[in-house]
């Protein structure tokens, strides 16, 4: 064989053919594609860290939801990584007033061992028969001339690969790169996506000699911004992820020394060791509008499935994977990829977390635009227990709740208690429209102008600017 010849050979990208290819092994990629393999199909996750590697993910370790997960990859598989359940309540500490105000959260919490996390989720997937493929890295995706998505091209040390594939979901994390490299054209595939609509956020893993004193609470304490936060999560009583995020709004914050200057200012941290660092980009905006074009979904990080006030997103991950294979499986056995038959997917998603985290997408918004020390002064007079059941019962409690309960001791503030109140108005408003998210592609563009009237009434309201 000539050399000619043999460039040419090995320029020819190995072909694999898959039912589904799943980018990404993270926990959306993961429960996709079990989903997909229990169901007796053939699905691959493409990873682009090595095996040693994979599952290792920045992340506050924090998992709200703890008590659901779907059964293709069962809770009983990656409960293990499960380091702390006896976390119940958040332990807001305001500096401004030298205060600490403690607030119980309903549902299930436990803060977890992320890594262990990762790779319990991995065997899961691999036990449902998914074939995980390491050192791969998507390069770009393949269409046909009607726009459908057949597939992505990739590199595994060196050499070029092809997956052909009747669908591909995409659990690529924030920002992801296979979305720019589509051509969404087509359909109705959310692009309004912008860099501002992310939190840049550095956590570390730290050892303490003695237990904290707050290992059954998540802590956050604000920044000297609004639109930042410190947080330390204990994953046991002497193992706890502290972390910093601010939103991309804001200019970039020192995350690192910002972080270090705090630990060294916390008695309980002296001589303590670290053991891991890790940055990244979370999403702190609302799901993406449509996440489906033909042959492609997107899910998880990529499809903004996050509760935009904190960035964290692991039980709605999860049941984003099923919800996409499970209309990845309708599409693969009925031979029609298009838009409308994966369309459910996007219904699934809004009814079961969705339209809750567009509403709060508005608080996120009203942050970018409060005083933070009259925000942190109004919470510090408002007693814990009652500010949770105004958080977390029916939309007209919580005015009373807050006024009448707490009005004396919250004077000062009257002004940013109306605007929350207002704000939870507004709030309510685009959750009621979310829950009549529509049941076809066609109907989507008369269902996005009233949501973006009711947006520009939460501007409005808070002042803030625009975000989307």
């Amino acid at each position: 064989m000539s050399t000619q010849e043999q460039s040419a050979t090995a320029a020819t990208p190995e072909t694999r053919s898959p039912d589904v290819v799943v980018v990404g092994a993270g926990t959306a990629g993961c429960y996709a594609a079990a989903t997909v393999a229990r169901e007796g199909h053939d699905a691959v996750i493409l990873e682009r860290k090595s095996e040693e590697e994979a599952g290792h993910i920045a992340c506050g370790d924090a998992l709200k939801g703890a008590d659901a997960f779907p059964e293709s990859i069962p809770k009983s598989k990656i409960e293990p990584a499960f380091t702390n359940t006896g976390v119940d309540h958040g332990r807001f500490e305001i500096p401004q007033e030298d205060t600490v105000l403690e607030i119980p959260v309903p549902g299930e919490l436990a803060v977890i061992d992320r890594w262990e996390y990762g790779k319990l989720l991995i065997e899961g997937a691999d036990e449902a028969g998914a074939d995980i493929h390491y050192d791969t890295v998507v390069q770009d995706v393949t269409q046909a001339d009607d726009g459908q998505v057949t597939g992505v091209t990739a590199m595994r040390k060196g050499e070029p690969l092809e997956y052909e594939a009747d669908i591909v979901i995409d659990a690529a994390g924030s920002l992801s790169v296979l979305q720019d490299h589509v051509d969404f054209s087509g359909s109705t595939f959310d692009t309004n996506v912008d860099y501002t609509h992310f939190c840049s956020a550095y956590r570390e893993i730290v050892h303490v000699d003695e237990p904290v004193e707050w290992s059954d609470a998540l802590v956050f304490k604000p920044t000297e911004r609004a639109a930042g936060y410190l947080w330390y999560f204990p994953r046991t009583e002497t193992e706890i992820n502290a972390g910093l995020g601010f939103q991309m709004t804001e200019e970039p914050m020192e995350l690192v020394e910002d972080l270090k200057r705090d630990l060294e200012n916390r008695a309980e941290f002296d001589g303590a060791e670290v053991e891991d660092k890790l940055g990244a980009a979370l999403p702190t905006r609302r799901p993406y509008d449509s996440a489906v074009h033909p042959g492609y979904m997107a899910v998880g990080d990529a499809a903004g499935h996050v509760n935009p006030t904190t960035g964290g997103g692991i039980a709605g991950a999860a049941y984003a994977g099923k919800y996409a294979a499970e209309q990845a499986i309708e599409a693969v056995e009925t031979g029609d990829c298009g838009e409308a038959t994966l369309w459910e997917y996007n219904q699934q998603v809004m009814e079961h977390f969705g339209a809750r985290y567009a509403a709060l997408d508005v608080y996120n918004i009203l942050s970018t635009a409060v005083d933070v020390d009259d925000l942190m002064g109004l919470l510090a007079a408002m007693p814990g227990d009652k500010l949770a059941e105004a958080l977390y019962s029916g939309s007209t409690d919580i005015g009373t709740k807050l006024k009448a309960e707490a009005l004396f001791k919250s004077r000062g503030h009257w002004g940013t208690i109306w605007n929350l109140y207002q704000t939870k108005r507004r709030a309510d408003d685009l959750l009621d429209h979310y829950e009549n998210y529509p049941s076809h592609p066609g109907a989507l563009g008369s269902w996005q102008d009233r949501r973006d009237d009711l947006m520009d009434a939460v501007y409005e309201t808070t002042g803030a600017d625009p975000k989307y």
